[in-house]
């Protein structure tokens, strides 16, 4: 099996599932009981709390554990109007989980500016700064872009919002875990991140609120999480989290330099041998393993079909809209036609991947490509046209 599709989530790592284990078995008690079982359990939850938090140059008080990304995001955004009301300002490439929550407040009255992106996708700080208007209570920029690994400006835009006293989030579902963070150098006070990301379990994420910053909560029940999330901790996920990160953090700058160079000759070998293909996105400031194609007379849908039967897994864009046929709104923000958009391939790179993966994907590309096509009108006139 060739998996090419990490941003959708990475495979557990076995000394996360080890660590993990006992919570499952032996060390079960649920952590807000008082007897000496449980406090060994609250024990373990807030030494991972300390590991996340350190990871990101948080303090461990900071640190309030979600069940994903998206309810992370979905806290952050909610919690901050509800507590504030007022006009939102975010990009026309968020995640779904923060792109779709926005469409939703507009309809209860909230009135959000959503920026307008470069043609490699990034959001221009000025931009950010000519939104702001006397009522604008939130910012929500993501770090990095999941499907085409952009890397915003984040600590620049940081400047702006502090300068206007305006509660800034960003979503670092993609980047925590993949690149040095440091929220403090970032100016964020809510920061969104999600374990199954960076070779962690699925069903746990944490959002960081920097102390001081006023946020409702979103659930309400007992006084879990000091009283700021409801619901008994998914325990055995929050240690496997703990985990998973700082072991994905060890030699973080090797493993980057490593994956950059397998990315950038994969690049180079579907752009150099397979023609009218175009990579979508900053070439420089992306993530280390993220590459976004588009293949000209191709439907993204059936190259991935024809790719999967061949033992190659990827994907067009957001695991999270993958059954969706709609064309992915971050690339026609950025400007590309429909066509272009629709041609789209999405190959993500992770600690498994091998420089051989190259030569792998190519031989189970080039063809599959070149069966599609031939399956076109639209090429078949393209080609007449020459």
């Amino acid at each position: 099996m060739l998996y090419l599709d990490n941003a959708a989530t990475t495979p557990l790592h076995p000394l996360a599932f080890q660590a993990m284990t006992p919570y499952l078995t032996e060390h079960f008690a649920n952590p807000s009981s008082v007897y000496r079982q449980a406090q060994k359990v609250r024990a373990a939850i807030n030494n991972s709390r300390e590991t996340i938090a350190t990871s990101i140059g948080a303090n461990a008080e900071e640190i309030f554990f979600t069940s994903s990304g998206t309810e992370s995001d979905n806290w952050a955004i909610q919690g901050a109007i509800k507590k504030q009301g007022g006009h939102i300002i975010t990009s026309s490439i968020e995640h779904h989980g923060i792109h779709h929550l926005c469409k939703f407040l507009e309809t209860q009255g909230i009135d959000v500016t959503y920026l307008p992106v470069t043609s490699d996708g990034f959001v221009e700080p000025t931009a950010v700064e000519s939104a702001i208007r006397p009522d604008t209570t939130l910012v929500s920029i993501m770090l990095a872009n999941n499907e085409v690994g952009t890397i915003q400006p984040i600590a620049e835009i940081g400047e702006i919002v502090k300068k206007h006293k305006i509660i800034f989030h960003t979503d670092a579902v993609q980047a925590v875990g993949h690149i040095p963070i440091d929220v403090n150098m970032l100016g964020v006070d809510l920061l969104s991140l999600s374990a199954h990301k960076f070779y962690g379990p699925k069903g746990v994420g944490a959002l960081y609120i920097r102390k001081g910053t006023k946020l409702d909560p979103m659930l309400h029940g007992g006084g879990h999480e000091r009283n700021r999330r409801a619901g008994t901790e998914n325990v055995a996920g929050i240690i496997g989290m703990g985990v998973a990160l700082t072991e994905t953090l060890k030699d973080l700058e090797a493993e980057n330099n490593r994956i950059l160079k397998i990315r950038n000759k994969l690049i180079d070998e579907i752009l150099t041998n397979i023609p009218y293909t175009y990579l979508n996105g900053s070439s420089e400031n992306r993530l280390p393993g993220n590459i976004n194609i588009s293949f000209d007379f191709i439907e993204g849908e059936a190259l991935i079909l024809h790719l999967d039967i061949n033992g190659c897994q990827a994907s067009t864009g957001s695991a999270c809209s993958a059954i969706s046929l709609e064309p992915s709104h971050v690339l026609m923000a950025m400007g590309l036609s429909h066509e272009r958009t629709n041609g789209a391939v999405r190959f993500t790179l992770g600690k498994h991947n091998k420089e051989a993966d190259v030569t792998n994907l190519l031989k189970i590309l080039k063809p599959s490509v070149e069966k599609i096509r031939a399956m076109s009108p639209l090429y078949d006139d393209f080609l007449r046209s020459k």
